[in-house]
C-alpha cells in the first residue's frame, strides 16, 4: 500500500469573505449526512460576547447547536467535553476560536468520533488544521497529543481582518519557521536512516515560499490573509501526511518550547516566538538569515528580542535550555556547541536589523 493512502484530508476548504453566515450552505455541500444532527459549538466567553450575533446564527444553521464555553483549556476539560459530546449523544463538533479554543475541540472531538467543523477567528498558527492539540497538562505544562485533522475548514476573511494584527505576525511567523523546520527534518532522517517524505517536504517548503514571496506585504488585504489561511492549512497536511509534526517543527520551535515551558512570565504568540528561534536555527544551521529577517520587516514583525523583554542573558539561557524541551527531536542543536559569544552575536544582528 502506497504510504499516502494513510492520510486524512479535510473535506472542505473555504476561504471566503463572511463565510461564518453561511456555515451550513458552505459543509452540507460535502457532509450532507450532518444535516439535523445534534451540534456543539465550543467557544470561549470572550469571542462568545464579542460575536454574538455570529454564534447565534450559526446555531440556528445547526439545529439550534448549544455553545459551550471553554474555560482552563486543557487536558482535563478537553476530556470532558468528549463525555458530555458522548452521553449527549453529539455528532457535530463545531470549534470557533484560536489556537488554544480550537484545540480543545479538535481533541474533544477525536476522541469521541465527533465530525469536527473548525472555524478560526485569527491566523496566529498552523495549528488549525494539524493532526495534534496542544494542551495543558499537570503543573502547567503543556503536551502535543495526536488527533485528527478537521473534517472541514472555514476561514472567513472579514473575520480574520478584524482581529488583532498581532495574532496575523503570529502565523507568518509560524510559517516562516518552516524555512528552518525542514532542514532539521532532512538532518534527523539521516541520523536515523529513514527517508523524509518528499511530497510532505515540498508542501512545507512551498508554505515558506508562498508567505516569504508574496507581492503585497499588506497583513490586513484579503488576497494576503487567503494566502497566509492556505498556508497554514497546508502546513497542517504537511504534518498529516508525513505522519509527525516535523515539516513544520525544527530547533526553531525548541527555542519556542524552552521560552513557553521554562519562562512563562515572558508574553509572546507562540509565532513570534517560532519567528525568534528561526533566526538563530538558521545560523546553527550555516544558512543565510538575511533574507529571513528581511521578510519579516516587510509584513512589520519585530525580531528584535528586547522587544519581548528578552534581555542578552535570558536569550543565551532559552538556547542552552532549548534542545532538553524534546530530547528524543534530532535538529541542528544535537551537533552544535553553543556558546556565549556566538549566541551574543545573533542577539545583536536581531536587535539591529
Amino acid at each position: 500500500m502506497n504510504q499516502h493512502s494513510r492520510f486524512n484530508l479535510p473535506l472542505c476548504l473555504v476561504v471566503e469573505e463572511d463565510i461564518f453566515t453561511r456555515t451550513d450552505e458552505a459543509v452540507k455541500r460535502y457532509l450532507p449526512e450532518i444535516e439535523g444532527k445534534k451540534a456543539l459549538i465550543i467557544t470561549e466567553k470572550f469571542l462568545h460576547d464579542l460575536y454574538g450575533d455570529i454564534v447565534t446564527e450559526i446555531q440556528a444553521d445547526y439545529n439550534n447547536a448549544e455553545v459551550f464555553e471553554v474555560v482552563h483549556a486543557d487536558f482535563d476539560e478537553a476530556v470532558s467535553i468528549a463525555k458530555k459530546i458522548c452521553i449527549d449523544d453529539i455528532k457535530v463538533v463545531i470549534g470557533f476560536g484560536g489556537g488554544r479554543i480550537l484545540d480543545v475541540a479538535k481533541y474533544a472531538s477525536y476522541v469521541s468520533k465527533a465530525v469536527y467543523i473548525c472555524l478560526p477567528t485569527n491566523l496566529s498558527n498552523d495549528s488549525l488544521a494539524s493532526p495534534f492539540a496542544v494542551l495543558g497538562t499537570e503543573g502547567g505544562m503543556r503536551k502535543t497529543l495526536a488527533c485528527k485533522i478537521p473534517t472541514a475548514i472555514l476561514v472567513d476573511t472579514t473575520m480574520i481582518q478584524k482581529a488583532p494584527q498581532i495574532q496575523t505576525l503570529g502565523g507568518i511567523g509560524d510559517t516562516i519557521g518552516k524555512y528552518t523546520a525542514v532542514y532539521d527534518w532532512a538532518l534527523a532522517a539521516q541520523a536515523c536512516g529513514k527517508p523524509v517524505d518528499d511530497f510532505a517536504h515540498s508542501i512545507a517548503w512551498m508554505c515558506y515560499d508562498s508567505i516569504a514571496h508574496f507581492d503585497e506585504k499588506n497583513v490586513t488585504s484579503i488576497s494576503f490573509l487567503r494566502t497566509l489561511a492556505r498556508a497554514l492549512v497546508m502546513g497542517g497536511l504537511a504534518m498529516e501526511i508525513a505522519g509527525s509534526s516535523r515539516p513544520c517543527s525544527g530547533s526553531e520551535h525548541l527555542f519556542c518550547h524552552a521560552l513557553e515551558e521554562y519562562y512563562p512570565e515572558i508574553k509572546i504568540s507562540h509565532g513570534l516566538a517560532v519567528a525568534l528561534g528561526t533566526v538563530g536555527a538558521a545560523n546553527f544551521q550555516g544558512r543565510d538569515d538575511l533574507k529571513m529577517l528581511e521578510v519579516c520587516r516587510s509584513y512589520g514583525l519585530d525580531l528584535n528580542p528586547a522587544s519581548y523583554g528578552i534581555d542578552k542573558e535570558l536569550f543565551a539561557n532559552i538556547w542552552m535550555r532549548a534542545a532538553s524541551t524534546r530530547p528524543d527531536r534530532v535538529t541542528i542543536l544535537n551537533n552544535t556547541e553553543l556558546n556565549r559569544e556566538w549566541l551574543d552575536e545573533i542577539y545583536e544582528r536581531m536587535a539591529n536589523n
